[in-house]
């Protein structure tokens, strides 16, 4: 679904799934600096929108994800994610509760697979699930207080805009995201990741809480052992003026064997070029790396010790 914003004067579209809203206004330098200086809002209406509605939706959700849903207060925005029995990560969205519904988003195209298992999963609860993507857009706003969602009626987005501007482009997003730490589902995660390889213990996984399926994996890796990989952010070499692809193996100096993945990668204001890597846990925080046949450096994200290491006493 094309955004409206991509009318605005200088607007650049994205690529792949990032096509239908703006990478950057003309200066996604100058855009990143505003957001940094708390200026602006980012378009992220190509975002899939969930709607789940009903009494029991809260008790409901804190049954099926990693999240502490019981006595959620409203205008709270959480993070939450669905693993596989194995405990890898299948669904991961961001949402937040008006007192009557629980509205969340997700990746682009990743909403119809994420509503259909939770409509599988109601059985006598009292919840409904829709997916509302044609009715709601999804932005990013920075306030005095930081940065917040907003749910923005998708036929009033360009009133939206003209009300919360400057706009800066995803491409401004995305380097303030990767320079955080913040792993993208489907883009800095595979099919096997679980949770505590990519940072998301505590934003996206509450350890107190009752049983959901996966836990057994998030609790023993936590509590006994050390998960297999591990999130780095990688400083990219910037003598070449080009971004390594989108899954690009990243390899050892001198060796073809692949120790682990691109994900994404931006051009920061500051840090220029940067990126964020799945590597396996092994690989010494300290050595050089290389991508694409680019050299790279790490920067510790997922702390490869990360864990309490209980050992039992027998």
């Amino acid at each position: 679904m094309t955004s409206p914003l991509l009318g605005l004067p200088g607007a650049v579209a994205g690529d792949g799934i990032d096509a239908p809203v703006a990478a950057h206004y003309g200066s996604f330098h100058g855009e990143q600096r505003r957001l940094v200086a708390g200026d602006g809002f980012v378009d992220l209406s190509h975002r899939d929108v969930v709607r789940i509605e009903g009494p029991d939706r809260l008790t409901w959700l804190h049954s099926l994800t990693t999240q502490y849903f019981d006595g959620l207060a409203p205008g709270v925005w959480t993070q939450a994610l669905v693993l596989s029995p194995q405990g890898h990560v299948e669904h991961a969205f961001t949402g937040v509760d008006d007192g009557t519904a629980f509205v969340a988003h997700t990746e682009p195209g990743a909403g119809r697979a994420l509503a259909d298992f939770l409509d599988r999963m109601r059985f006598m609860m009292r919840v409904e699930v829709s997916l509302v993507t044609d009715d709601v857009a999804v932005a990013w706003r920075v306030t005095g207080e930081g940065a917040t969602y907003d749910l923005v009626p998708r036929d009033r987005l360009e009133e939206y805009a003209a009300a919360a501007g400057p706009a800066a482009g995803l491409w401004a997003f995305e380097a303030l995201r990767i320079e955080r730490g913040e792993p993208r589902f489907g883009v800095d995660t595979d099919h096997r990741t679980i949770p505590n390889e990519v940072g998301w213990i505590g934003p996206a996984v509450h350890l107190d809480k009752g049983c959901y399926r996966g836990q057994e994996t998030v609790a023993r890796v936590h509590t006994l052992g050390r998960p297999p990989r591990r999130l780095t952010l990688l400083h990219l070499d910037g003598s070449e003026n080009r971004l390594p692809a989108h899954g690009s193996a990243v390899t050892l100096p001198g060796s073809d064997k692949q120790v682990g993945f691109l994900g994404s990668s931006a051009r920061h204001h500051e840090l220029g070029p940067i990126g964020l890597a799945l590597l396996k846990r092994n690989v010494p925080i300290d050595a050089e790396l290389v991508v694409d046949g680019m050299p790279v450096a790490q920067e510790v994200v997922v702390d490869p010790e990360v864990g309490l290491h209980v050992r039992p006493q027998l």
